[in-house]
């Protein structure tokens, strides 16, 4: 089952590297190209830094950060104690993680490409999605199991005291 994992990781990372060559390969640097019409359009951005470009000269520094993240993941994947859901978001995180990685070491920079038109946020790529997406369900999913293994153990914890009680 774990490779299922490291096939999602490896699939999202091909996907997101094979946007960012095709991007760079068709759209001038700084051009834009309609994608979907009021909500978000293609274009071809460079960023250096993170998120709203913070860090943009500590490229570097982003790059052996994503390295840890990458390892950090790959230690949960294999070691870590989640749920078959809870992994493969771990492993959409990975994925993302490593193709914003693979751009910073090889490029000094992110190649960044959809642009929302309906609110001015940051222009981000498939990788930021993946990891974005992959975090906010893996959230989700922990916090539920969470809350539903402290609901089990009170459950059982009040059936003992009634056992106890019953026993006497």
């Amino acid at each position: 089952m774990l490779i299922l994992y490291f096939l999602i990781a490896a699939v999202c990372c091909a996907a997101d590297q094979l946007l960012k060559k095709w991007v760079a390969a068709h759209i001038a640097l700084g051009g834009a190209r309609r994608f979907l019409p009021g909500v978000l359009r293609l274009t071809h951005v460079r960023n250096t830094g993170m998120a709203f470009s913070l860090l943009s000269e500590h490229t570097w520094i982003l790059a052996v950060v994503s390295a840890l993240v990458a390892a950090a993941l790959v230690w949960c994947l294999v070691k870590g104690k989640f749920t078959p859901w809870e992994k493969a978001m771990l492993a959409l995180i990975l994925g993302g993680d490593l193709g914003n990685l693979i751009d910073r070491a090889f490029l000094g920079y992110v190649v960044d490409m959809f642009e929302t038109e309906f609110v001015n946020f940051a222009v981000f790529n498939l990788a930021d999605t993946f990891i974005d997406v992959g975090a906010a369900v893996f959230c989700v999913l922990y916090i539920v199991r969470t809350l539903r293994e402290e609901r089990a153990k009170k459950h059982d914890l009040e059936a003992s005291h009634e056992d106890d009680a019953d026993s006497r």
